[in-house]
């Protein structure tokens, strides 16, 4: 029998980000301060996770928190979608269409 070859990785080490919150020495967070969440979410609308923002868990907890009491109190948008409504407007003709007659 052959033997397979066992092909050994060399692991990426990532230097983890200084929380931005800690530096700046913040208490809490609050979901009045729009500017300061928006840095923590995505153009999509979705909340940055920790190990691409830097945060440490301690002030992820803290902005996660904010971010969903300012989408309740419409500060924030649940979701932000690109060129509007464009989904809806081309669903008919990638499935040939409503209501007519493809024979």
């Amino acid at each position: 029998m052959a033997k397979k070859k066992v092909v050994k990785r060399a692991r990426r080490i990532f230097k983890k980000k200084p929380c931005k919150l800690c530096r700046d020495k913040v208490k809490s967070v609050s979901f009045k301060e729009v500017h300061l969440l928006e840095g923590f979410v995505s153009d999509r609308g979705k909340i940055i996770p920790p190990r691409i923002s830097g945060n440490c868990s301690k002030h992820q907890r803290m902005v996660a928190r904010a971010i969903k009491q300012a989408r309740i109190a419409a500060l924030l948008p649940f979701v932000k979608i690109k060129g509007g409504l464009g989904r809806e407007s081309d669903f008919g003709k990638r499935r040939g269409g409503f209501g007519r007659n493809r024979g």
